[in-house]
């Protein structure tokens, strides 16, 4: 299971949304499953569907 508390704190070097995009896109890709989310993203640009955005970029990347 993958937390995105998790990310983040591994991800010290992300700094904006999409970059946490990215980087849960790059996770999927390397074998992540299961997506939870724990926590709210900090970023300044985070938007209000923040939970479907994040889902979507999870698994759109399973492929």
């Amino acid at each position: 299971m993958l937390w995105l508390s998790e990310v983040m704190l591994q991800g010290q070097d992300l700094e904006t949304f999409e970059d946490l995009k990215v980087e849960l896109g790059k996770r999927a890709k390397q074998g992540e499953l299961f997506f939870q989310m724990d926590v709210k993203p900090p970023y300044p640009d985070t938007p209000n569907d923040w939970q479907d955005k994040l889902e979507a970029a999870f698994t759109a990347r399973q492929d």
